[in-house]
């Protein structure tokens, strides 16, 4: 039995909007994630999951709640979180090597040792000969590979992907895809992904949580027991897309129904002023 390696905590999140007052974004997100476990995160369009994550990166607070790791709790950024971006967020000054390195120049790693570990990441990546390359001259995928070498530089125990295949064409995502998951297998390490894409979710994780329309809560959480690795023609694997799209739907017809109740509210208040 794998142990709970990070814990989300009854995570709310509130933004303040300077008329209408506090807005919720996530409401009460409770889950856990085991070491080594692969978790797809899906929900309706700007439901929150992005802010979900950036919560579990430190990189934002909750309103209330907690996230943990190992039973620490995450209060800014962590040494042991990493993220990949879906903008690659490189920073285009610096080379492909001094983006790979960046992380372990912050945390006061020597210069030969990151050196090191960042050329043997570059190599696992593919990236072998690009290492003086600045972002502007590499595709997107390429961008993508020097994310993924820099989530993993730091030796983090979570890599978080914030709809990291997002910004490329179909046919390198899916390379990406493969080879993430490749790492993934050979590290050990623990991945959470934040997808719209039903068939990435699919045939990537362990296990999806799927989150309701805003303020976002857990409405499912769907296992994924197929072997790796998974086709998209097997009738299991188009079984479990019709399961999460139709729980997608669910959210997206209550979204419309909500909208259209608004749009009426509205209309009767301002009857009932011109009346």
């Amino acid at each position: 039995m794998r142990s709970k390696c990070l814990e989300v905590d009854g995570v709310a999140k509130h933004h303040h909007h300077p008329s209408i007052g506090p807005i919720p974004t996530l409401e009460e997100v409770t889950f856990h994630v085991h070491e080594r476990e692969f978790i797809g995160i899906i929900g309706p369009s700007g439901c929150g999951k992005s802010t979900l994550l950036k919560i579990i990166a430190g990189l934002d607070k909750p309103t209330k709640g907690e996230v943990r790791l190992k039973g620490e709790t995450i209060s800014r950024p962590h040494p042991k979180i990493s993220m990949v971006f879906q903008n690659f967020a490189l920073f285009p000054w610096r080379t492909v090597l001094q983006n790979v390195e960046f992380g372990l120049e912050v945390q006061g790693v020597p210069r030969e040792t990151r050196r090191r570990i960042a050329m043997r990441l570059i190599e696992t990546v593919g990236l072998t000969g690009y290492e003086h390359c600045y972002p502007k001259e590499l595709s997107g995928g390429m961008k993508q590979r020097v994310g993924i070498a820099r989530a993993l530089a730091v030796d983090p125990e979570v890599v978080l992907l914030d709809e990291a295949f997002s910004s490329v064409d179909e046919f390198t995502a899916q390379v990406l895809r493969h080879e993430v998951l490749e790492l993934w297998e050979e590290t050990g390490k623990t991945f959470i992904l934040v997808t719209h894409n039903l068939t990435e979710a699919i045939e990537m994780a362990d296990r999806i949580l799927v989150l309701t329309s805003r303020p976002a809560r857990v409405k499912h959480v769907v296992h994924v027991n197929l072997k790796r690795p998974r086709s998209r023609t097997w009738k299991s694997f188009q079984r479990l897309q019709h399961e999460l799209f139709e729980l997608l739907r669910e959210e997206l017809e209550k979204c419309i129904v909500r909208h259209r109740l608004k749009d009426i509210y509205r209309k009767e208040k301002i009857d009932d002023i011109e009346g």
